[in-house]
């Protein structure tokens, strides 16, 4: 008995030091994350339905509220049902070597002409659950339209919580493989958050968004009871204006479920590109894009068409803050500092 009482309380002790945990489930391919034992989000792979690459889903708050959409993978009452290539939070881009690995999606029709590329989870490297943050390092590549491999992805994702925040860093190097891979100047990228209905801006109407290939997708307006998101960046643009503007970090705010939310997504001075264009929507895409300076800037900025020679390697880091409850700029100055360095 008093082995068996010595032996739990190691365990017990052992789950306490590791309050940030990790757990790979092979068959449902996916990585679970929890916080103190409450789920925190997942890290998915190619296997469920409109997935053309790995994302992170859902990504929750301190408080259990999602702030992420959950159409098309498990639709919520109330959302919009765009763009179904929106899934979670991810990294990838519209352009690379004339493939669109944005837009791609199972609900692609048969008959459209345009040439998709698509990003392959190709094994988890490592994965390390601690006291203060988990670390799980996977791998990926990105094919053509004939299932050859252009890119090679090394991701390493740091998770960390405490209290009322959670944050989430994402370390991605992309290396060319066989020939030079050109990201042409295109405002589909790339790292990405498509968020809860909660989240977005109150739509008074109907918008169309055309992508690179042609295809247009209403956005309808809709009613906006509930809908309190608005952007504000580190250099003081506030709403729908941030589009096209570059910026260190945004601040997107509302409230889900009476939580006060603050999702903030930081860029880093090792960024190419660096304080990155942010191709944000009021519609729930929350996304920075540090490769297109032409097209987000309306053509005041000379084309970027960044080149990765063969065998080359470039690396991109961001981190996204979660806070449950108010936050003012200083606090977000000083984390983004800790951060960058900057």
């Amino acid at each position: 008995m008093k082995k068996i009482l010595f032996l739990s309380l190691i365990s017990l002790s052992a789950v306490a030091q590791n309050r940030i945990q990790l757990r790979h489930d092979e068959a449902a391919k996916r990585v679970e994350v929890t916080v103190d034992g409450k789920p925190f989000t997942a890290y998915i792979y190619p296997g469920p339905a409109s997935l053309k690459k790995a994302v992170l889903y859902p990504i929750r708050t301190a408080g259990g509220n999602f702030i992420t959409r959950g159409w098309p993978l498990d639709p919520r009452p109330g959302e919009r049902v765009d763009h179904p290539h929106h899934v979670g939070m991810w990294l990838n881009y519209g352009d690379v070597n004339g493939h669109d690995f944005w837009n791609n999606s199972t609900d692609i029709s048969p008959d459209h002409k345009g040439t998709y590329g698509t990003v392959v989870h190709t094994g988890v490297q490592s994965m390390k659950s601690g006291k203060d943050q988990a670390e799980l390092v996977v791998t990926a590549a990105w094919l053509d339209k004939d299932n050859q491999p252009m890119l090679r992805e090394r991701t390493t994702y740091i998770f960390k919580g405490s209290g009322k925040q959670r944050s989430i860093d994402r370390i991605t190097t992309l290396t060319a493989l066989g020939k030079d891979v050109v990201f042409k100047d295109n405002k589909e990228g790339m790292v990405a958050i498509r968020v809860s209905r909660e989240l977005e801006h109150p739509s008074n109407k109907p918008e169309v968004f055309t992508d690179a290939n042609g295809i247009a997708t209403k956005v309808p307006a809709a009613a906006s009871a509930g809908i309190t998101g608005k952007y504000h960046s580190s250099e003081g643009i506030e709403g729908e204006a941030v589009w096209g503007t570059r910026a260190k970090w945004m601040n997107l705010t509302g409230k889900i479920n009476d939580e006060d939310v603050s999702v903030v997504i930081m860029d880093h001075p090792k960024n190419v590109g660096y304080p990155t264009y942010w191709h944000s929507r009021g519609y729930g895409l929350y996304a920075a894009n540090p490769l297109a300076p032409s097209v987000l800037s309306s053509g005041k900025d000379a084309p970027m068409n960044y080149t990765l020679g063969a065998g080359k390697s470039v690396t991109f880091q961001y981190r996204v803050v979660i806070t449950s409850g108010p936050i003012d700029n200083a606090s977000i100055e000083a984390q983004n500092k800790a951060f960058t360095g900057q």
